[in-house]
């Protein structure tokens, strides 16, 4: 019996890392204020250059990202920002730190946000967060056309999206912020980490200070001196900054970012292309302006009930396959009902039931099509050993 493969693992840090990290580990020089052209300050001048933004922070997650970017918008206390339900819970987490409030929007079974529901509710809030949720992107030409007519600021969650564009464009770019993760699954991995881009001057200052630019520190950022000084002692400091570790391991990895997007596209979709002919299977079509990075896949079980998803489940895992289905993984972070924390509980009908069929299985970009077939099989025959074959058209 061949074994699947392992797609837990996250790819390898390239050596171009080693003499870095040793050379920063032997001056013991972690902080990123310690010096003007820090591992941490030369992320953010090489990230911003090749996503094509003019500034970029980089902080301790993609949380601390959103959570900064609410506050640099200066939103008040109780104000209400718009995200899509099916999204992770740090994503409302962020809005709670920020002392807001999450207004949650349906989504489809494509997983992108609804946008009868989204344009209905876009009224009552003072902002949005478009999460580009496992990199599946929402129509962004009529969101921002929306938004930007209401006057509401965008932030995208990019977390899942670096290396994914739109008409050509990186998403991260398209809103006011962009928000990335540089976490251990994401396409950059320094186990923790996150970064935001901006070409907003005055928002990009009063992030820096809130992050934790204390006493002038700030000097060694970018050259927005006007800007800073402006802000100095007027805003609250959270201390969320990246250290200069983690940006040595991120930096190492940004010449891989083109190999592995191409390679993380090629393997969704040759495996979405044999899912596809499943009966019990449906992979959802990416939207035309989409041109997706991909190091995972989604899709939906068709026809099967309650019983027959709970034993597919146990099927793939018996081939070594783990499917995650949204929402029955016990309490999943990806199920709206489960995020007890919300001020405002709703139900939200269409979402709930896109994600009792949803499914979710890593694919990283360092498989090879050899073991995406082995994937692919093994979905496939879970499905067919739970349903049967279906029967040839005339038969």
């Amino acid at each position: 019996m061949t074994l699947p493969p392992n797609v837990y693992d996250a790819e390898p840090i390239p050596e171009a890392a080693l003499a870095e990290v040793t050379r920063i580990l032997s001056s013991g020089d972690l902080f990123r204020y310690t010096n003007e052209n820090s591992p941490v300050q030369l992320l953010e001048q090489e990230f911003a250059a090749f996503l094509g933004s003019k500034y970029a922070l980089a902080v301790s997650s993609c949380s601390a990202a959103l959570f900064l970017s609410l506050k640099a918008l200066g939103l008040p206390r109780d104000a209400r920002v718009l995200i899509p339900a099916f999204t992770f819970a740090a994503v409302p987490s962020s809005i709670i730190h920020a002392d807001c409030i999450p207004v949650l929007c349906e989504c489809k079974d494509d997983y992108r946000i609804d946008l009868d529901d989204f344009r209905a509710k876009l009224p009552d809030v003072q902002a949005v967060i478009i999460s580009h949720m496992r990199g599946h992107t929402s129509d962004m030409d009529a969101i921002m056309e929306a938004c930007d007519e209401a006057g509401i600021p965008v932030v995208e969650d990019a977390a899942h999206s670096l290396g994914t564009t739109w008409h050509g464009q990186n998403i991260g770019t398209i809103g006011k912020i962009g928000c990335f993760s540089f976490q251990s699954y994401k396409l950059l991995n320094a186990g923790e980490g996150g970064i935001m881009v901006s070409d907003d001057p005055d928002l990009i200052a009063r992030a820096v200070i809130m992050s934790g630019a204390y006493e002038h520190n700030w000097a060694k950022n970018m050259g927005l001196k006007e800007a800073y000084e402006r802000w100095q002692n007027q805003l609250p400091l959270y201390n969320v900054r990246l250290n200069n570790l983690s940006a040595a391991l991120i930096r190492a990895q940004l010449p891989e970012i083109p190999r592995r997007v191409q390679d993380g596209r090629r393997n969704h979709d040759h495996v979405a292309a044999k899912l596809n002919r499943s009966a019990w299977i449906s992979v959802p079509e990416k939207l035309a302006a989409e041109n997706r990075a991909p190091d995972s896949i989604q899709f939906n079980l068709v026809g099967m009930g309650d019983n027959a998803v709970k034993s597919f489940a146990e099927a793939a895992a018996q081939r070594g396959i783990k499917v995650q289905v949204f929402g029955r993984s016990r309490d999943n972070a990806r199920a709206f009902w489960n995020w007890q924390f919300l001020p405002e509980q709703v139900d939200l009908p269409q979402t709930r039931q896109m994600l009792m069929n949803a499914c979710d299985v890593r694919l990283p970009a360092r498989l090879t099509l050899e073991e995406c077939d082995l994937v692919a099989g093994a979905l496939i025959d879970a499905a067919e050993e739970v349903m049967g074959q279906p029967l040839a058209y005339g038969t």
